[in-house]
């Protein structure tokens, strides 16, 4: 076999004695514009978020990643004081964040809520449900019926009213993208959850629904379902040795997730960046559901 370079006669750069030919100035164009674009695919600049229960944990979390990719966000929840550390905190950042004291299991505040949005903004394009509970863990037979009716009017009923009255908003409009933060016992169930686990079910449902819904309209619905992470309210869990080294020996990456290893998949799913999915569960659980 030769060892010789075979140049093919006409074929730009085919000789390796000679310099590739100079990149056209359309080129350098076209080159410029796909790197603008790789950047412009999860830029948020413009766009007004709503995210529920954003005031702390996982909410906190999805709220600054939010802002950080240029989204002006306003964030609610039943707390007012934690609200203000929470605004206070990321605006002193420099992000463009805002609070309305809502609870969104009560519809008032919710229509309440819509209302202060759109009076400020004129707009909504995102809508992330993340406002959530779980208090308890206990088998069904010690669970009372008010403990399931207060968890399932937070957790479904509250996205329930937040898509009735703020991303009908959007339908309206024309154009948006609404982020239900689901969770893995959404997908599998989770021992002596029983109550959240049909909660989370059934939001992963509604999720589907209204994708269905809304797709003509313009609105992409989409559920983030995290695994274990943690938060305060996890704390419990996170500290009791033995259940904690029970749970992660079924998480392949062997941690607890982080709030913030859920901001990625909000930005993503805010963005255009999916602008062609909607009626779909991202699982962000370290491999938890893998198996």
């Amino acid at each position: 076999m030769s060892d010789t370079t075979e140049t093919i006669p006409g074929l730009p750069g085919s000789d390796p004695n000679q310099p590739p030919d100079p990149i056209s100035t359309p080129e350098l164009a076209i080159m410029e514009a796909a790197r603008h674009a790789s950047r412009d695919l999860f830029s948020l600049s413009g766009k007004v978020a709503v995210v529920t229960g954003g005031g702390r944990g996982i909410g906190l979390a999805l709220t600054e990643a939010l802002a950080q990719y240029g989204a002006k966000v306003v964030i609610c929840g039943r707390t007012q004081a934690m609200l203000d550390v929470a605004v206070a905190e990321l605006s002193a950042r420099g992000l463009a964040v805002e609070a309305v004291r809502a609870d969104v299991g009560e519809e008032a505040d919710v229509v309440d809520l819509r209302d202060a949005v759109l009076a400020a903004h004129g707009r909504i394009d995102v809508l992330v449900n993340n406002a959530g509970i779980n208090p308890i863990y206990r088998r069904i037979e010690k669970t009372s019926f008010d403990d399931y009716n207060r968890i399932l009017s937070i957790n479904l009923g509250g996205l329930f009213l937040c898509c009735k009255y703020l991303g009908a908003e959007m339908a309206a409009r024309g154009s948006g993208s609404v982020i239900n933060v689901t969770s893995v016992a959404g997908h599998v169930g989770l021992l002596k959850s029983v109550p959240y686990c049909a909660a989370k079910g059934g939001a992963e449902l509604m999720t589907k629904a209204l994708a269905l819904d809304w797709a003509p309209h313009g609105v992409r619905v989409n559920s983030l379902a995290p695994g274990y992470v943690e938060t305060d309210l996890t704390a419990g869990l996170v500290g009791h040795e033995a259940l904690s080294a029970q749970l992660l020996a079924q998480v392949p990456q062997n941690r607890y997730a982080l709030p913030r290893d859920m901001a990625g998949a909000v930005v993503f799913l805010a963005s255009d960046a999916s602008a062609f999915m909607t009626g779909q569960s991202l699982i962000v659980d370290g491999g938890y559901t893998a198996r």
